[in-house]
């Protein structure tokens, strides 16, 4: 699917990335010094003892395999989309990331802006796309992969020099949810019980949200988007992050998403004439411009809906504000802000 007309924003948050390992591969090794394997200074040994805390070693299970982490990680790359969040959450800056939004992940989000304070990591590459010797300079002693699509070279040649936690095993690529990918990061830090609470605190921000408007529960809600002018848009499937959000309020899902969408893909292209699928209680558009908005709203046999004939349909923006962003990671960190924002949204037309 061509994607080289669509705006940046809107771009990168629905598709399924290209993925292709650097060519930077034999530099990055060079750079190393030998990779992982390479035998520490006596120096270096005694620094690391006074590190290694009681919750180490930890072994954790992904989708290549299993990573086991001798001591307390000081250097993190994250190269999941969202995946910084829950490593700022536990208390740890990476010292390298990916972009996603085309925007630095030390930037604007209003969810990490506290988090991040001066630090500013290096940017490492773009979706699943990663430029190892860019990696291999910032000598990680790990490297975390949970929301994204890593594959297995990637994976092979990073463990050449540090270790390396994929992404969960069993789930599709960007299909585990945010408490998954959060337990998964917080056993490699060796923060598990930090992790729990994290995770608990969000869990009840969503039950206080359903308790407050069990009406949610009642209601069938699509995410949507708009993908390309004149030829189609897209809904997002059950392991979508965006979905995934709103079932957590309480929200049904609608199946015929999931029935759509191509294998492998997190979404569902409609054509015009598929449109009607989207005539639901409640959808809720993500978009990244008012003109895209216009052109939704413009579209014959979307003015046919009663979704929108009974403005039951919402238009959220990725970006200023960062609402549709928020719920996008949907994440520890991005959840509770993204919770405070859409609550009104929602419940402004009943």
């Amino acid at each position: 699917m061509s994607n080289g007309s669509r705006p940046a924003l809107e771009r990168f948050v629905t598709h399924l990335p290209r993925l292709a390992v650097a060519t930077a591969a034999a530099l990055a090794l060079s750079a190393c010094g030998g990779g992982a394997q390479k035998a520490e200074s006596k120096s270096e040994a005694s620094a690391d003892a006074g590190t290694t805390s009681a919750a180490f070693p930890v072994t954790v299970e992904h989708k290549y395999g299993s990573t086991t982490i001798d001591k307390e990680p000081k250097r993190v790359v994250t190269l999941g989309l969202s995946d910084q969040d829950a490593v700022l959450a536990l208390g740890t800056k990476p010292v390298g990331a990916v972009d996603w939004f085309k925007e630095q992940p030390y930037g604007k989000w209003p969810w990490t802006k506290d988090k991040w304070g001066s630090a500013k990591p290096q940017i490492v590459g773009e979706r699943d796309e990663y430029n190892i010797e860019k990696i291999a300079a910032l000598k990680p002693d790990l490297v975390i992969a949970q929301y994204s699509g890593m594959k297995k070279e990637q994976y092979d040649t990073l463990s050449k020099f540090t270790k390396v936690v994929a992404q969960p095993k069993d789930l599709p690529d960007y299909g585990a949810s945010w408490q998954v990918m959060t337990r998964q990061i917080g056993k490699s830090l060796g923060k598990a019980a930090e992790t729990d609470k994290l995770i608990a605190d969000v869990d009840a921000r969503f039950k206080a949200v359903r308790e407050k408007h069990p009406e949610f529960a009642r209601k069938t809600l699509v995410v949507a988007d708009s993908f390309e002018a004149g030829k189609y848009s897209e809904a997002f499937t059950k392991t979508d992050p965006k979905s995934i959000f709103f079932q957590e309020l309480g929200f049904k899902l609608k199946p015929e998403i999931d029935t759509l969408a191509k294998p492998g893909f997190n979404v569902a292209e409609l054509s015009a004439e598929k449109l009607n699928v989207l005539d639901t209680d409640r959808v809720v558009w993500v978009t990244s411009s008012t003109s895209a908005n216009d052109r939704i709203k413009a579209e014959p046999l979307y003015k046919n809906l009663k979704v929108h004939q009974e403005k039951r349909d919402l238009f959220v923006p990725y970006q200023d504000p960062d609402v549709g962003a928020a719920f996008s990671f949907n994440t520890v960190l991005s959840i509770p802000y993204a919770l405070t924002e859409i609550e009104p949204l929602l419940t402004a037309v009943k």
